[in-house]
C-alpha cells in the first residue's frame, strides 16, 4: 500500500462517509488508462477527485498501478488485497482500508458524477448497510454506497470466486434509491454512463460542446 498524507483541511466536512474511487480495471476496448482521460478539457480523475474532496474526508483510490495516482497527496492509494477479482474485490479493498464506517464507491470512469446526488445517498447511511440506485435495467452497484459490516460478505464470495457484486447484498439492510427519487438528479439520463471505448469519449465531448 503507498499512503499518502491526509489532507487537514477536509478534517472539517460534514460527512462521515469515505471515498473510494475503482481504478484498476484493464483498460483493454480503451487501450490507455480511462482515468486520464480528457472529458470537457478536464481529466476524468480530477474531476472525480475534485468532486469527492467537496463531499469525504477521506480519499481511496484501489488501483493496479498505484504510481499512476502519487501526484495526488491528499489521497490514500491501495492495491488490491485479492488480486484478478474484479470490481467486488476492488470494493472489498476500499472498504478495507477505510477509515469511516461507511464509503461511497464509483469507477474513475463515470464523466456525470452529481455532487448533490451523492450528498443524498450520504444523508441516509444511519440505517443501511447498502444503499444502491435502482434504474429499470437494474442495480447500479458502482456507484453506491457500503457499510464495513459488508466485508464479511464480500470476502466469502471473493474466496468462492463468485464476483457478481449484489451477491451479497441479501446479506444486509439494503436501500434502494428509485428511479423516481434520481430524477431530479438526473435530467439527461447520463448521470451513470461510463466510458469505455474511445468512441464514448468523442460522444461525451460531443454532448457536452452541445450543451
Amino acid at each position: 500500500m503507498i499512503k499518502k498524507k491526509e489532507c487537514s483541511k477536509l478534517t472539517d466536512m460534514k460527512t462521515n462517509v469515505t471515498g473510494i474511487i475503482l481504478a484498476g480495471g484493464k483498460n483493454t476496448r480503451m487501450g490507455t488508462n480511462k482515468a486520464f482521460l480528457a472529458i470537457d478539457g478536464s481529466r476524468l480523475i480530477d474531476k472525480t477527485i475534485n468532486i469527492y474532496r467537496e463531499i469525504f474526508p477521506e480519499i481511496i483510490i484501489v488501483t493496479n498501478d498505484p504510481l499512476a495516482y502519487i501526484e495526488f497527496a491528499d489521497v490514500t492509494i491501495v492495491t488490491d488485497i485479492y488480486k484478478g477479482k474484479g470490481p467486488l474485490g476492488g470494493i472489498y479493498t476500499g472498504l478495507f482500508y477505510s477509515k469511516n464506517n461507511h464509503a461511497f464507491v464509483s469507477p474513475c470512469d463515470m464523466p456525470h458524477l452529481n455532487k448533490d446526488f451523492i450528498e443524498h445517498m450520504t444523508a441516509q447511511t444511519a440505517k443501511y448497510e447498502v444503499i444502491v440506485p435502482k434504474l429499470s435495467e437494474g442495480y447500479q452497484p458502482l456507484h453506491a454506497i457500503y457499510s464495513r459490516n459488508c466485508l464479511p460478505s464480500i470476502k466469502r464470495l471473493l474466496l468462492l470466486d463468485k464476483l457478481k457484486i449484489t451477491g451479497f447484498y441479501r446479506d444486509m439492510r439494503v436501500l434502494t434509491i428509485s428511479e423516481k427519487q434520481i430524477e431530479p438528479f438526473n435530467p439527461d439520463g447520463r448521470l451513470f454512463q461510463n466510458i469505455n471505448t474511445p468512441e464514448d469519449v468523442e460522444t461525451v465531448n460531443r454532448l457536452k460542446t452541445e450543451d
